[in-house]
């Protein structure tokens, strides 16, 4: 059974509900590329434009989760880097891993935008508010989201969710601040 597609007054509801945003990594703050040296280490490329959306979520007064399948070093380096405020890797069920933030940090379900683009994704996606993909997402995902962004996964996506919500909620100009100030 296809899903109903979601109106877009229904989804600007969703986003003014938005307290914590909750991510996956490889697919969505990346490109899915996973790079390993010959020394065994691996790295990942993120987008400079989805660390100022965090550094925007975090000033607007919301909190932050990374929910990941894989268990990366240079995941937990970003998320210091970006203060965001719970880091969660190698889980198997993102749709447990929700539920345990959602009872830690005192939330319900309604309040939470998770971003995820693969089949693990889904139970995590089918819980919350407001689930969003990247444009590149599976066909799975991009049909359980109520937004599949403009951005492929890696290309500002973060960005592009936090700003959509930030706008519907009137938070974005004080979030922004002086990035849109006149020049004086």
């Amino acid at each position: 059974m296809a899903s109903q597609p979601v109106r877009p007054a229904d989804v600007e509801a969703r986003c003014a509900r938005i307290d914590i945003l909750a991510v996956d990594v490889d697919g969505v703050m990346t490109d899915g590329r996973i790079i390993v040296d010959d020394l065994g280490v691996e790295s990942k490329n993120f987008h400079v434009r989805d660390g100022l959306g965090f550094a925007l979520w975090h000033k607007a007064g919301k909190t932050s989760a990374i929910l990941s399948g894989r268990s990366a070093p240079v995941v937990e380096r970003r998320a210091a880097e970006l203060r965001i405020g719970r880091v969660v890797q190698g889980i198997a069920d993102k749709g447990e891993a929700l539920r345990a933030l959602l009872a830690e940090s005192g939330a319900t379900a309604d309040r939470v935008c998770y971003i995820g683009d693969d089949l693990i994704d889904l139970p995590a996606m089918r819980a919350v508010g407001l689930a969003c993909c990247p444009a590149d997402a599976v066909e799975e995902a991009r049909a359980a989201a109520h937004v599949t962004t403009v951005a492929t996964g890696g290309s500002g996506v973060i960005r592009e969710v936090v700003e959509r919500i930030l706008k519907a909620q009137g938070l974005w100009h004080d979030a922004c601040g002086p990035y849109l100030a006149p020049a004086t």
